[in-house]
């Protein structure tokens, strides 16, 4: 109920300020991260569909937040997407993060039980000699279009206006969350140049094809000896360009996860996809749509869960996350 949510997130958002600043939990502390300090933990809090249903909110549910579509790639499993809340939990520091993940599950009480949880990793800080662009588990690098804070458009395709609709939103962004599964023992079995013609980028350097670095701008209509485009017309990164959806943009920040091998032998692994954005019809949906009409990359991958979480903007001092949505 609506009493008992804003109970749970007043006490979400207590704890979380604690942890953030490096601090133990205020009750039951486990000391699992005893003299790590802050370790750049961040705790993020969404609320799902059903969450309004559940707190009698429906009324003030966002029309962003309707089902997404379903795509040709979706091999959903129910029991491991959607939910009521969503709550991402990152720090440099694994054991940090572990030691969040349980203070927030032990506030929970008999208020909220955990649906599903997926753990992802990045590269470690300090890993290369200088700042990179990650690489995935395909060993392509991964988000070097990502749209960023300079951009003049940015914060309009990135997060809800301030005078937005629906107020609560002001200054919040929707964040889907996609488990995609590399298909790895199909991928490796590709050449080096079949793998950069199903990407349209350089392996070795993130550079599209027929360019000199990675940040260089793409030729569209480059072609070869042959006469074919340099960068095939069913390549991800061509398909995947706002400028090629008109305009549609997200702000990508994945993580790539390992749960082992399953009955086949085959590595349960891929990427933990997360992208934010001021309309997920805006953002996600037109982009994932034209993939699905033709993507080379399909073949190599699975969707296999798959949430749409609205996240208000921060909290005010003295607030609790979600506060002008439950007190509103």
């Amino acid at each position: 109920g609506r009493p008992e949510a804003a109970a749970l997130l007043r006490r979400w958002s207590a704890t979380a300020e604690r942890l953030m600043a490096g601090e133990p939990a205020a009750s039951g502390d486990t000391d699992v991260a005893r003299d790590a300090g802050p370790s750049s933990l961040t705790i993020t809090f969404g609320f799902g569909r059903a969450f309004f249903d559940r707190t009698g909110l429906t009324k003030r549910r966002p029309a962003a937040l309707d089902p997404l579509p379903a795509f040709s790639s979706d091999r959903l499993d129910k029991a491991r997407s959607d939910g009521d809340l969503w709550v991402q939990i990152g720090a440099d520091d694994a054991l940090v993060a572990f030691h969040a993940l349980r203070a927030l599950q032990k506030e929970a009480g008999g208020a909220a039980r955990v649906r599903w949880q997926m753990n992802g990793f990045n590269r470690s800080p300090g890993a290369t000699a200088h700042p990179m662009t990650a690489r995935n588990l395909m060993g392509q690098v991964d988000g070097t279009r990502n749209p960023k804070p300079a951009d003049t458009d940015f914060d309009r395709r990135i997060f809800v206006p301030a005078d937005g609709d629906p107020a609560w939103m002001a200054n919040g962004s929707y964040v889907v969350v996609r488990r995609i599964r590399m298909l790895l023992d199909d991928w490796e079995k590709l050449s080096l140049p079949q793998q950069e013609n199903v990407i349209g980028r350089r392996k070795s350097d993130g550079a599209p094809l027929g360019g000199s670095g990675e940040t260089a701008e793409m030729d569209l209509e480059k072609t070869g000896a042959d006469g074919t485009f340099v960068v095939p017309v069913n390549a991800h990164a061509r398909i995947t360009r706002p400028d090629q959806n008109g305009g549609a943009a997200m702000l990508r920040r994945p993580f790539s996860y390992h749960d082992g091998f399953d009955e086949r032998g085959e590595p349960d692994a891929g990427l933990l996809f997360v992208c934010w954005q001021a309309d997920p019809l805006r953002g996600f949906v037109p982009v994932q749509r034209k993939l699905d009409r033709g993507d080379a990359l399909s073949p190599f991958i699975r969707h296999e869960a798959s949430g749409l979480f609205a996240v208000p903007g921060g909290a005010a001092k003295g607030e609790y996350v979600g506060q002008r949505l439950l007190e509103g």
